[in-house]
């Protein structure tokens, strides 16, 4: 156990001791101080911790399994950046399969050979000696206390720095490795027995349709366009040196240049951009464990739906009407356990069809993208669409440079534009039929090498803004325009302010006229472009 923790200590913990020493000078004696005693601190905690778990007959398994689990979480916190925290381990056991073996690349076999194998060799070569109970309990106490000595007295030694930096840096315990991943998969498991103990809380009680429903006199539709990774510094209609969205550039949509994201991965964005509290006012317990915007919606009428092409709602549309597009199989769209994008239109012409039959007439249908999810960026697109290159083809994006993951990624962002301006245009051309609107936000964005940093999921206290801004484009027919009384030239206006996945609860209640005390109008990205009818909520 005090061989493994330093072999940790040496292998596991760069990332810490590079965030540790960054800003400090190096040819200072304070400064080699400083990380002798973390050094010291951080081997002697975690042998005290494998003192108080393990025993003579559990020591070699579960060793085994940290030994793994180590060496799987130093890869790709090197090769992507990334901080093992709650949220991103949340996200890693919430991947679905086809998702998790994009991450697994030959470059992650002599790693495993070197920092799994062979220690793992050498430990089941060690022959355990079974003393009497009485001695090792006393052999035990020695360790553990001559351990916890060490430990004790290498923190005195650093208080005063590393309390600082532990204040100022919180992220940092995110680094320290086998330690970062078991609290957070303790932290995930613990919130989740929790979450399961009791049901999610209902909210909007009293909600009601608004007095537009009873004047209405065809169906209305909104798409909500859930996209993934989408970031906004590579969005054609915000301004980017290329061009990824000609399509929508040709069709009236009102974009919003500055959105801030919830988080900086699906876990956390997607049930939080459903909430009502959003990110002002984060509470990650009061979030998973309440119903959504989607149950408002329902509970005052409106007929919600949900169709995803991910790893799932999060929760978000628990006991809603839901479907996922593998299981559609979509004719040439799928392969291996994911479909291209497209295949969230699979059928939309004969659901179009039936909105008439509703009983509200009042429908919001969530389409949840695979959009640019990572690493894998040119396996999101058709061939047709490479029209960036080189493109990066390999799963691992260390071996491609940083202009072909560009290109790979701004291809698929072509295809996510090709897909919107493809279902704007057909609600289009059922304007005689129903009244529409289509709402588009990612979820969050992602980082494409800049700074060595890939993907997504930094804390979000540290995380760049690459990865916290995200594209948002909304569109209405004009038959939705009318009845929800929106003034465009108006929104096109409000477009050009900062917004966020705060306004996006609020703003959806507003244009579908539901009525309830959790709305709040100052969040409602249309309520000063809408002329209020009689009666409406102030």
């Amino acid at each position: 156990m005090l061989a493994t923790s330093v072999f940790w200590l040496l292998s596991a913990n760069r990332l810490f001791f590079a965030s540790v020493l960054s800003g400090r000078a190096a040819g200072e004696a304070a400064t080699w101080g400083f990380v002798a005693g973390l050094a010291v601190l951080v081997a002697a905690a975690q042998a005290a911790l494998l003192l108080c778990l393990l025993n003579r007959w559990t020591v070699k398994p579960v060793l085994t399994v940290l030994i793994v689990g180590t060496a799987l979480a130093t890869y790709f916190m090197d090769r992507l950046g990334i901080y093992l925290d709650p949220s991103m381990l949340r996200n890693v056991v919430r991947s679905n399969p086809a998702e998790a073996r994009e991450l697994l690349t030959l470059s992650l076999v002599p790693h495993l050979l070197l920092y799994a194998a062979l220690p793992l060799a050498l430990l089941w070569q060690v022959r355990i000696v079974h003393r009497p109970l009485a001695r090792a309990l006393v052999w035990r106490a020695m360790a553990l206390a001559a351990t916890l000595a060490l430990a004790a007295c290498a923190l005195l030694a650093v208080f005063q720095p590393f309390s600082s930096l532990m204040r100022n840096h919180k992220e940092l315990r995110y680094l320290v490795t086998p330690a970062n991943y078991l609290w957070s998969i303790g932290s995930v498991m613990a919130a989740d027995l929790r979450g399961a103990a009791q049901p999610r809380q209902p909210i909007g009680l009293d909600a009601t349709p608004g007095p537009s429903w009873a004047q209405q006199n065809k169906p209305r539709l909104m798409v909500l366009v859930v996209g993934e990774t989408a970031r906004a510094a590579n969005w054609g209609l915000n301004g980017y040196a290329r061009q990824t969205t000609p399509e929508l550039a040709r069709l009236p949509v009102i974009n919003f240049g500055a959105v801030q994201a919830c988080g900086t991965n699906t876990e956390v964005s997607l049930p939080c951009m459903f909430a009502p509290v959003g990110r002002r006012d984060y509470d990650e317990q009061r979030i998973r464990g309440s119903q959504s915007l989607l149950h408002v919606l329902a509970r005052a009428g409106v007929d919600v739906h949900w169709r995803d092409n991910q790893s799932g709602c999060k929760g978000v549309c628990e006991g809603l009407s839901s479907e996922n597009v593998v299981s559609i199989n979509p004719p040439g769209l799928c392969s291996n356990g994911q479909c291209l994008d497209e295949g969230l239109l699979a059928d939309l012409d004969r659901r179009l069809d039936r909105l008439q039959a509703l009983p509200s007439g009042n429908q919001l249908l969530v389409l949840h993208m695979l959009g640019n999810h990572g690493p894998s960026y040119f396996r999101r697109y058709p061939a047709a669409f490479e029209r960036f290159k080189p493109a990066c083809q390999n799963d691992d994006l260390q071996r491609c440079s940083q202009q072909e993951i560009v290109n790979a990624y701004d291809n698929a962002l072509l295809y996510t534009d090709h897909l919107l301006a493809s279902l704007v245009t057909r609600l289009q051309q059922r304007a005689t039929q129903l009244d529409s609107a289509m709402i588009y936000v990612s979820d969050h964005g992602e980082s494409l090498g800049e700074n060595r940093l890939f993907l997504h999921g930094m804390p979000y206290a540290i995380a760049p803004d690459v990865q916290k801004q995200v594209p948002m484009v909304m569109w209405t027919s004009a038959g939705f325009g009318q009845s929800a009384r929106l003034d465009k030239d108006c929104l096109r206006q409000r477009a050009q302010q900062g917004a966020s996945h705060d306004h996006l609860f609020h703003s959806v209640l507003g244009l579908l006229d539901v009525r309830t005390a959790l709305y709040e109008r100052a969040l409602d990205l249309t309520a000063d472009c809408r002329r209020r009818p009689p009666g409406a909520p102030s």
